[in-house]
């Protein structure tokens, strides 16, 4: 926490900007740490894309810069292509530099703070690289875990290894080198329809890392113990401190971080769970990217009805691959009356911490993993791409707070599932865990606890760029 005196002054006279990749699960920790950094008294300057654009009524107290992105409009609107896009733009275009160089000649010219560093998402090289063209130094946020934060610089060593490219024969073999993760668990690029562009957006997180003046991660010691402890012994000998700040959502009171969803909550849902018996609901969101097949949606639908568990689910707009707003299927409802509530989007932190919530079907992102973590609720998991399928993998082999869907959904092994999770013994053994889990990340929250000591050392180490 911020101390009497110098410390002070020399924090009132710092601004610090900061760039999230434009996508709810990068944009909403980005908003998060800019409210704890503002917390401790610097400035906050948040750059963002006219694509996704926050919104500056809900974060009071920091400064908001459009900067044109000047993207296709046939580049899609997610996923790695967009990310791609994105950087080759900024850097066409020198908005990011202009926008930059801007903020460092205010203070030149009596802007009582000086602009000490600019804090990018991992993918965006092209801020990093205007970033460096004027002097500027630059820390790396990474939204993942620790674990994937190693995983994705190790892709050489996975090639070199040869566990990948993957094969059908060597799906369960166990990476000896990154316990507990089995090939399964990797994001392969060779299976991308273009299977440079996978591999390039993993090189742009190493590459982004590499050129930065530090590494900040968004989990906790306790979680991570030997995931930190290797990122350090990796990062140490090339001057690049990492930073275990997590979890970010409750680092400081949501004044400070503000609203971050894109999309309307329906916080109808809270009244409809007030009325439900005590641990008794399994929350199912699948998260703001992730999409299913008509198919699998349907089957969805009957493991939830079937499993007779009341539930609360998430049906965005767009869920369903090809359909703006699917339909849910007939006869559903009248099969889950009384039991069941679907909406489209959630007040997810209001709903994981409700008593009537016990269990979170979910698509592992690491937003929402955290999230649940926080609240002790037992997960569901099925990861779908990217750093969801280790994660996955963590939270039923390493921490065994949840149970892990793989392989095709089908209704009858969705009912299976929900049973283990909220009323077999391997049920009251993962609970358990979560609850202890739960303790640990209250401490590391507390004054003195491992996380709010890391934003110290995050903030200094600011002041001395």
């Amino acid at each position: 926490m911020a101390t009497a005196g110098g410390a002070d002054s020399r924090r009132a006279a710092v601004r610090v900007a900061v760039f999230p990749l434009p996508f709810q699960g990068h944009i909403s920790p980005m908003l998060q740490l800019a409210g704890a950094l503002r917390s401790r008294g610097l400035a906050v300057t948040v750059l963002h894309t006219e694509f996704n654009a926050p919104d500056p009524a809900r974060h009071p107290g920091l400064d908001f810069v459009s900067v044109p992105d000047a993207i296709p409009e046939t580049v899609a609107a997610n996923g790695i292509a967009k990310i791609l896009a994105l950087n080759a733009a900024m850097e066409a275009s020198g908005h990011v530099r202009g926008t930059l160089a801007s903020l460092m000649a205010a203070a030149a010219k009596g802007e009582p703070r000086r602009l000490a560093c600019l804090v990018i998402d991992s993918t965006l090289t092209a801020a990093q690289k205007a970033a460096a063209g004027l002097g500027l130094p630059t820390l790396v946020l990474h939204t993942g875990s620790a674990a994937c934060f190693r995983l994705f610089r190790s892709y050489d060593m996975l090639h070199d290894k040869g566990y990948l490219p993957s094969t059908e024969s060597n799906l369960d073999m166990p990476i000896e080198e990154l316990p507990p993760l089995l090939v399964r668990d990797l994001f392969d690029p060779s299976k991308l329809p273009n299977k440079e562009i996978g591999q390039m957006i993993l090189n742009l997180a190493t590459e982004t890392t590499t050129n930065s003046s530090g590494a900040i991660l968004n989990t906790f010691e306790d979680l991570e113990p030997h995931e930190l402890r290797m990122i350090r012994e990796e990062l140490a000998p090339k001057g690049i401190p990492p930073f275990a700040v997590g979890p970010l959502h409750k680092l400081v009171a949501s004044t400070n971080g503000g609203d971050t969803s894109l999309l309307d909550q329906d916080r109808g849902c809270i009244e409809w769970l007030d009325a439900q018996a005590p641990g008794s609901v399994l929350y199912v969101s699948f998260g703001s990217v992730v999409h299913v097949t008509k198919d699998e949606f349907t089957e969805v639908a009957w493991g939830l009805a079937n499993s007779g568990k009341p539930f609360l689910w998430v049906v965005r707009r767009g869920l369903v691959l090809g359909v703006e707003k699917q339909e849910l299927p007939d006869g559903f409802e009248s099969a889950m009356e009384g039991r069941g509530k679907v909406i489209e989007w959630a007040p997810q932190q209001e709903v994981l911490a409700h008593p009537a919530v016990g269990g979170f079907w979910t698509h592992n992102g690491w937003n929402s993993t955290l999230e649940s973590i926080y609240e002790g609720v037992p997960m569901l998991s099925r990861p779908v791409f990217g750093d969801q399928l280790a994660t996955g993998r963590y939270v039923a082999d390493t921490w065994k707070i949840g149970v892990l869907l793989e392989g095709v959904l089908e209704r009858g092994e969705i009912e299976k599932a929900i049973s283990r999770l909220m009323d077999e013994n391997a049920g009251v053994e993962i609970r358990g865990r979560a609850k202890e889990l739960k303790e640990k990340v209250r401490m590391c929250l507390e004054s003195s606890g491992s996380s709010q000591q890391a934003v110290d050392k995050l903030v200094d180490h600011i002041l001395s760029l």
